[in-house]
């Protein structure tokens, strides 16, 4: 097992790559984004990603980010295998994440090395994950809809305008969010503006700005929705994982 820790500013922006390795991304402080060809992923602060092996991605950093990371051999964790996840770290997982992160390389030779990576392994067993995912159609007629909907999340068309300009039919593009994404278009919406409005917390924005710049209709909207997907305040989220407030409100 490798690690890396780096600390990145906001804006900073890993560009496309994959690793032979299964990762494991957490951030100890700050939001980052993980994007590929199946979705975006969005990891809070005290939260983790799982990325499979030869998984191509890319970060980006919201606010200034505390970035650890764990590799580990293909098949170690084989639960996780399969797909990208968000998942919530409990305190013990943390301080093994950091631990770890102050060898270059665990080597599994030497006995009190070997049982680091055997708790994490055993830790990471246990985790809960997290709705902080928007997955992606493959259809070109709605992931032309989708990109129109990145560049600009609080846009205020309705589906069926979208679809108009996007050059689908309203009842197609709502089949294939479903078959595809496992969502109907609307509570695919909804976890984009969501997402975006952590981002924009993240990055330093208010949360009356960030819930208006993501399309919803007051901040109080924007609150309760958070609450509803998260079981918080989004500054009890973003603050140090015990919910406690952090500075940001």
């Amino acid at each position: 097992m490798a690690s890396v820790s780096a600390e990145l500013a906001h804006g900073h922006v890993i560009i496309e790559h994959s690793h032979p390795e299964d990762q494991l991304l957490f951030a100890s402080s700050g939001v980052m984004t993980l994007r590929t060809k199946q979705g975006v992923w969005v990891v809070p602060p005290l939260r983790a990603v799982w990325i499979p092996a030869d998984t191509p991605h890319t970060v980006e950093m919201s606010g200034p980010v505390s970035m650890r990371t764990l590799y580990f051999l293909p098949r170690l964790c084989r639960k996780f295998s399969e797909k990208c996840f968000v998942m919530n770290v409990s305190a013990l997982l943390r301080e093994l994440i950091l631990h770890a992160c102050q060898f270059k390389r665990l080597n599994k030779k030497a006995l009190a090395e070997r049982r680091i990576i055997e708790v994490v392994v055993d830790q990471l067993k246990a985790v809960d994950s997290i709705p902080l995912q928007l997955p992606h159609p493959t259809d070109s007629r709605a992931m032309r809809v989708v990109k129109a909907l990145l560049a600009d999340p609080g846009d205020q068309r309705e589906l069926g305008k979208l679809c108009k300009d996007c050059g689908g039919s309203k009842r197609t593009i709502q089949r294939v969010f479903l078959e595809e994404t496992k969502m109907n278009f609307g509570k695919w919406r909804q976890q984009l503006r969501l997402l975006h409005g952590l981002q924009l917390l993240a990055s330093g924005e208010k949360v009356t700005a960030a819930a208006l710049e993501a399309g919803y209709s007051s901040p109080s909207a924007f609150i309760s929705m958070f609450r509803k997907q998260l079981g918080t305040t989004p500054m009890r989220y973003l603050g140090d994982g015990n919910g406690r407030e952090s500075r940001m409100n």
